[in-house]
């Protein structure tokens, strides 16, 4: 069987690692990373051409494409796939909408009376300073939350703690070239939310739908929630995330009214579905919608998986999923991400990465590459702001993290940095 991942970080990485843990398969990742040249051959196809990537799943005969990454799904790889009767795991570009437009997310939810917080749209820098000005998100020193309407690679949302830092946020999105001008056409204004972040990610083939284990992410940079935000500088699941009464609660407000609420407006999803969540002292609301995995939250969920992903992937693609047994490990996991110095402003590359071999030893431990290259002589060297993402289960969570941080050790790089406080649950605000 011949499979195509879509995709070049950590997440990729740990997709192609679950999906040939339980059967022999020829794999492709396009355009992958040193660490998954290891286990399949490298396309040097761009994440985002979606032509001449439909083109080669043709002529190499794929059987089941997995994408990693948003942006392929905005562009509507799904769409040209089926449109060729090739076989894809995977949103088509109009479900694709819920991450791919922050606008339309939160006007989705407000149709389908999923609880989120409260928002207005602004089409300009005019409307937003109204909009900001008007008092309807608190005074002068309330936070309030910008986000950029499209696809920003994690720097489209700005929490910011008064009204001049909105201002600024709002200016420097849509005219200071913060994000691409795509994303920057518009901006979402929204009240601040208070309380702890989760994270529920789930299968669905359009009509059925199965869970994943419950995740949390640490977004900043720096420990104590510090510094800007990232793609993810860790993760970790936990039965503690959601215990079984917020859990009913979420699905019962939250995953069942988007999925039949996707139906009802004409485009059932099929793919993964990311929920970020705030816990609120009101409940749950919803942050974000995601259509694709999280980087980190796919390595810390994939190592947890018991079941086949070969047939969960074709099930979405094909429908059938509640034929399929999803079945996890009864155990916690972690993943903490050693990044470049520089990162995530002006990551340095090209450092020699020593210790990957010892590290690898450790019990329960993975490593996953999200921006390695090798040198003419084989040598590891950086190539991205995340490096790697050192991952672990165990039967608690404590252990999963020691397993995270004592491997850790055993890497270095000149300039390599990372949290040490992966896994502690303090108050976040977004």
């Amino acid at each position: 069987m011949n499979i195509l991942v879509i995709g070049s970080g950590g997440r990729e990485h740990a997709l192609l690692w679950a999906l040939q843990k339980s059967r022999q398969l020829k794999l492709f990742c396009a355009p992958g990373n040193a660490g998954t040249a290891q286990i399949a051959e490298c396309v040097r196809v761009s994440a985002t051409d979606v032509y001449n990537l439909a083109q080669f799943a043709e002529e190499k005969r794929i059987d089941l494409t997995v994408v990693g990454s948003e942006a392929p799904l905005a562009a509507g790889i799904v769409d040209e796939f089926e449109r060729r009767n090739l076989a894809i795991a995977g949103p088509r570009r109009d479900a694709a909408r819920l991450e791919s437009s922050k606008a339309f997310s939160k006007d989705f939810m407000a149709r389908n009376n999923i609880p989120t917080a409260r928002y207005r749209i602004a089409d300009s820098l005019d409307e937003a300073q109204t909009i900001l000005s008007s008092g309807e998100f608190g005074g002068f020193d309330s936070s309030v939350v910008i986000k950029a309407d499209g696809l920003a690679a994690g720097k489209g949302v700005v929490v910011a703690r008064s009204r001049s830092e909105a201002l600024t946020a709002a200016n420097e999105i849509m005219e200071g070239g913060l994000v691409g001008a795509d994303a920057a056409r518009r901006i979402v204004i929204e009240e601040a939310l208070d309380g702890r972040e989760a994270s529920l990610l789930l299968f669905s083939d359009g009509k059925d739908y199965a869970l994943m284990p419950s995740a949390r992410d640490h977004k900043r940079v720096g420990e104590n929630d510090t510094g800007p935000n990232t793609g993810g500088m860790g993760a970790i699941t936990d039965a503690s995330v959601l215990d079984e009464e917020t859990l009913r609660r979420v699905v019962r407000d939250v995953v069942e009214p988007t999925l039949e609420g996707a139906r009802a407006e004409g485009f059932p999803f099929r793919g993964i579905l990311f929920i970020g969540l705030m816990l609120t002292s009101d409940g749950p609301r919803v942050l974000e919608y995601n259509v694709r995995f999280g980087d980190p939250e796919a390595q810390a969920i994939l190592v947890r998986l018991e079941s086949d992903l070969v047939n969960i992937f074709e099930a979405v693609a094909h429908g059938g999923l509640s034929r399929v047994p999803v079945r996890w490990f009864d155990s916690s996991s972690a993943c903490v991400v050693l990044a470049s110095r520089g990162y995530p402003a002006k990551p340095e590359t090209g450092a020699t990465i020593e210790g990957l071999e010892h590290a690898a030893q450790h019990e329960g431990v993975r490593i996953f590459h999200a921006g390695t290259t090798r040198s003419q002589s084989g040598e590891w060297l950086t190539a991205g702001g995340r490096v790697l993402g050192i991952t672990a289960t165990a039967q608690t969570l404590e252990l999963a993290l020691n397993r995270c941080y004592e491997a850790a050790k055993d890497i270095h790089w000149d300039g390599m940095h990372y949290r040490r406080d992966i896994g502690k649950f303090g108050r976040q605000m977004s």
